[in-house]
């Protein structure tokens, strides 16, 4: 059994914390891939296992799956993936300034549904929305600057701020973000450097896929939009095939790490698809794998 799925089982049988650790659950980034780590937290939620984790990682889409889980509502969360009108409003790529809308989804849309943004902030399990910093290039942990519903709706703004796509950097305690993916999309080395030696990882990308660097023409768009929108963010940008080979290789290599991805045979997830029928089957494929990797592991700690 992996050390992360025992120390999973043992705290929900104990129904405490209190063992010494420190475990950290991790959510990827990828934009409209959220929808496979959406459906993975509601698996958590199936297992009874939200409550074992003393901090939430959560980059980008990975931000927002967390919050949902945060404030109780991991189920709920996943509808939207599969709401037409919601999808359609946020998505949109013949629109010209704001392709994806995430404004509008965090200050309109979450606040009707509504999201329990005081859930979130009252939650002993902290959260830790990531973003990276324009003027920087940094990946930020942006717990700090939380402080209440307005901060907690910009954090997740910034953290899913997509370059070009999203429309203006966010400002947030007087510093502008875009979006985690660029400098962390997934936040592992953040959560261990902060002490967690027990990570649980919820992956967007399907078993068995490889890096590859952007294309010439996604790198000239994008390397513009950062010269003068987000310039400390280009080295970011240019150096994020490489970050993204190195994770690969350093969760893999790590003991006290634990990955659920999607799997092989998953259908391909567009980062900016609105299908809802193609994200429905992405959020039930999330479920089965989270529940099908742990549900096993607790059956033979049973």
């Amino acid at each position: 059994m992996h050390p992360v799925a025992a120390l999973l089982h043992a705290r929900r049988a104990a129904n405490t914390r209190a063992d010494g650790r420190r475990l950290a659950l991790v959510i990827e980034g990828g934009g409209s891939r959220g929808a496979f780590s959406g459906g993975m937290v509601a698996g958590l939620d199936d297992l009874g296992l939200v409550d074992c984790f003393d901090a939430v990682y959560g980059a980008s889409a990975g931000a927002l799956n967390a919050a949902w889980m945060l404030g109780g509502q991991a189920q709920l969360g996943t509808t939207g993936w599969s709401d037409p009108a919601i999808m359609r409003r946020v998505t949109n790529p013949w629109r010209l300034r704001r392709v994806v809308d995430t404004e509008h989804l965090v200050q309109v849309i979450y606040p009707a549904i509504p999201m329990n943004f005081a859930g979130i902030l009252a939650n002993p399990t902290t959260f830790h929305p990531m973003a990276t910093d324009a003027a920087t290039g940094a990946a930020v942990d942006l717990r700090p600057l939380i402080t209440d519903q307005r901060t907690l709706q910009l954090a997740l703004r910034a953290s899913t701020g997509l370059p070009l796509l999203s429309g203006r950097p966010v400002t947030l305690a007087g510093r502008t973000w875009v979006d985690a993916g660029l400098a962390e999309a997934i936040p592992f080395r953040t959560a261990t450097a902060d002490g967690a030696t027990d990570v649980l990882v919820l992956r967007t990308r399907a078993v068995g896929w490889t890096a590859e660097p952007p294309s010439r023409l996604e790198t000239a768009v994008v390397s513009r939009y950062l010269r003068k929108a987000a310039p400390g963010a280009l080295a970011a940008w240019t150096d994020r095939h490489a970050r993204q080979l190195a994770d690969d290789a350093d969760l893999a290599a790590h003991p006290n790490i634990l990955e659920i991805r999607p799997p092989v045979t998953a259908p391909d997830v567009p980062r900016l698809t609105r299908d809802t029928i193609l994200l429905r089957r992405a959020v039930h494929l999330g479920r089965r794998a989270a529940v099908d990797a742990l549900a096993r592991s607790r059956r033979s700690l049973d």
